[in-house]
């Protein structure tokens, strides 16, 4: 649709350029593209032209952790006024014009509109059906439905207690602060649809707002206005819950059969610890393939690795006892069992509680 458009506008700009050379009159196909050529410029008085923006949520479709990125699918609503484009109702016997789809907004809409594009797109970005309204006054109100990714930084350090901000920024390409200004359209809130569903997350709201960023172009302005779109989002943490947490936990709690075991089997007690402490590494690997590559901890690394030392006490344990009853303390070795029959279940669920406390009130 856009290469339409350019090419378009490169036509209209060649055949003004041929007036300007050969002074054409008035009235003639040259100086009507003169005329058309005008109409490509920002809309003329007031500096800077407004552009009211708002946005209907229609979905988020993926919040992909590794990549730190997700899609999502809405409607874009943008409105300005350029008096250009004023006509009378009855002379075109029609109170408002329409065009709608990619052909007749590259082909028939004369005017300028701004071009809007998605600052932190990750790649993918598609609209998928647009139609544009002109009113009497001049007034052009564009919609398009956009579908799209948008990178946006993951703060896993909660994981999974984690509450994340996606947001997806929109800017009016080429032009700087002094000319074209992208702001919260006042008479058009944007929404989201209420039943929005994200796998593995909860949409707890959307906001949406304007703010100014520095940019490197726009005739000398330092200054470009932006549209952002805010969605607040929590984890869902019953994936990660049956999937590692409670499987890891009961390995753990079987592994303490060892203290329960007979002194003399040394042997045996040694296989059912280090059966925990293999599958304990496995669900450790299984954390890595879900989770990016980042170097700060979070609750459910802490989960995993505490897992894993108290599967390692209990082979200190097995061959505490077991250089006991080589000694000939069974006393000894019984007391050590007993005492750890307890003391490591009351230790693992004080951790555990401690690392619930601190995912949640961090």
């Amino acid at each position: 649709m856009q290469v339409t458009k350019h090419m378009k506008r490169c036509t209209i700009l060649l055949a003004a350029l041929t007036a300007a050379i050969l002074g054409m009159a008035p009235g003639t196909a040259a100086a009507q593209a003169v005329e058309d050529w005008q109409l490509l410029t920002p809309p003329p008085g007031e500096r800077p032209v407004k552009v009211h923006a708002a946005f209907h949520l229609l979905d988020v479709n993926e919040i992909d952790d590794e990549k730190e990125t997700f899609e999502f699918t809405g409607i874009l609503s943008l409105k300005w006024t350029d008096s250009r484009l004023a006509f009378d109702p009855e002379e075109a016997g029609a109170k408002e014009k329409v065009y709608t789809g990619a052909f007749q907004f590259d082909e028939a809409s004369p005017g300028w509109y701004p071009e809007v594009v998605l600052l932190n797109a990750a790649g993918l970005y598609e609209t998928r059906g647009t139609v544009l309204r002109q009113g009497p006054d001049g007034t052009c109100h564009l919609v398009q439905v956009i579908h799209a990714a948008a990178e946006s930084k993951l703060d896993l350090r909660q994981y999974p207690y984690d509450r994340q901000r996606l947001e997806a920024v929109f800017k009016v390409l080429g032009f700087g602060m002094d000319e074209v200004v992208l702001a919260e359209d006042p008479d058009l809130p944007s929404i989201h649809n209420g039943s929005i569903r994200i796998p593995q997350w909860k949409f707890n709201g959307m906001a949406a707002g304007s703010r100014i960023v520095e940019v490197p172009y726009g005739h000398g302005a330092a200054e470009a206005s932006l549209f952002a779109l805010s969605m607040e989002v929590q984890r869902e943490r019953g994936f990660i819950v049956r999937l590692l947490v409670i499987p890891l936990i009961i390995i753990v709690v079987l592994s303490w059969s060892v203290f329960w075991m007979d002194r003399s089997s040394l042997g045996e007690r040694m296989s059912v610890s280090f059966v925990g402490i293999l599958a304990s590494v496995t669900y450790q690997i299984v954390i890595g393939d879900i989770l990016p590559p980042i170097s700060y901890y979070t609750p459910i690394h802490a989960f995993t690795n505490f897992s894993f030392w108290i599967m390692c006490l209990t082979v200190v344990v097995n061959l505490a006892v077991g250089s006991c009853d080589k000694a000939g303390k069974h006393e000894l070795g019984n007391r050590i069992d007993r005492h750890c029959r307890w003391g490591f279940p009351l230790a693992y669920a004080a951790t555990l509680a401690l690392i619930v406390a601190s995912g949640v009130w961090r």
